[in-house]
């Protein structure tokens, strides 16, 4: 299904004139036809029957009006065909038993543009799952071609070393086929809301949380230091090109895909954070004794070539100790004085 653009001009205004025009002249017949009907003048009678047939029928011209805001469009059918689809701002005629589709008007989504207050105040009524709003007749017809974002909620997922992560993602799309969006899926933002959960799964299945050697996450066979929490933006592109993948036959176009939340998973949140705080410590641990092991090793060969004091090993071994400890612990050391001979 291809996208029709309708080149209907912009007559909605002088078709609305011409219908109140039309109503004016018919009333003012009906009072003159019912002054002069007893004179019984030719023809009095026909223009009676055109007045009331104008009053009766003349209102179906206005079932084709249509009004479309900036960024707005409308989908026609007449008869079960689809007629084309209305771009553009402006007032426009339009064959009067043309239907206006757009099967996502009921869905409501985490998203800008299906906010709560918003359907409240056009009289929308909200399901009881808060999934769905039903619309007032006339209402909700008009596909949205603006820049729109989708929030799917924070999801809990495996990542590839089996811990479980839970991740958010906002996406945003806009509508770039209408004819696509309305006939090719049933509902093309529930569409777009599972495609989402889809990929988002998809893609964090390949990474780990945080860096961990031997994982391959970009399917080339080779190791590499690609995570989550430190490929962020790399793992947003990859989701969007699935994404993308997925939503093209829906005339849908994914413009960003960002994360907008990522943590370990309630149930493992505590022993993983203090594994972190292990790991920091055991690194902190390994920085302070290279440290301590060379000021020990210029300690001696400063000593040593100065010949400030003679040390055999034992004594050697003894100031490594001692020095070791007081460089490596994490109090403040007691010094003890010997005030006798150095042995």
């Amino acid at each position: 299904m291809e996208e029709k653009i309708l080149t209907t001009k912009k007559n909605g205004m002088p078709v609305l004139l011409a219908v109140i025009i039309l109503y004016i002249v018919s009333i003012a017949a009906l009072f003159i036809c019912a002054r002069l009907y007893q004179d019984m003048y030719p023809g009095i009678l026909v223009l009676i029957i055109l007045a009331v047939a104008i009053l009766v029928i003349g209102w179906i011209p206005l079932c084709g009006l249509k009004v479309l805001k900036p960024q707005e469009a409308l989908v026609l059918t007449l008869f079960g065909n689809y007629v084309g689809t209305l771009r553009g701002a402006g007032f426009y005629a339009v064959n009067p038993f043309c239907t206006a589709v757009n099967p996502a008007a009921r869905t409501k989504l985490a998203q800008s543009g299906d906010t709560t207050s918003a359907s409240a105040s056009k009289g929308f009524k909200i399901s009881l799952d808060g999934q769905h709003v039903i619309p007032d007749p006339g209402l909700g017809m008009k596909l949205s071609l603006k820049q729109m974002t989708l929030n799917n909620g924070r999801q809990k997922i495996n990542d590839c070393l089996g811990n479980p992560v839970e991740i958010a993602i906002a996406v945003i799309w806009n509508v770039t086929d209408t004819a696509k969006a309305v006939f090719n899926v049933d509902n093309y933002k529930e569409y777009l809301s599972l495609q989402c959960d889809s990929a988002l799964r998809n893609i964090v299945r390949m990474y780990p949380y945080d860096v961990a050697p031997n994982v391959d996450t970009t399917g080339d066979g080779k190791a590499d230091e690609g995570s989550l929490r430190g490929s962020s933006e790399e793992v947003a592109r990859r989701i969007r090109s699935e994404i993308q993948s997925k939503v093209r036959d829906a005339g849908l176009e994914i413009v960003e895909a960002r994360i907008t939340y990522l943590a370990y998973a309630p149930e493992i949140a505590s022993v993983m954070l203090q594994r972190q705080q292990a790991s920091a410590i055991i690194d902190a641990r390994k920085m302070i004794v290279d440290g301590a092991v060379g000021m020990v090793e210029m300690a001696l060969e400063r000593l040593s070539e100065k010949q400030v004091v003679n040390l055999d090993e034992e004594r050697k071994a003894a100031m490594v100790s001692n020095l070791l400890v007081v460089l490596c612990g994490n109090r403040d050391a007691q010094p003890v004085v010997n005030s006798g001979s150095l042995y």
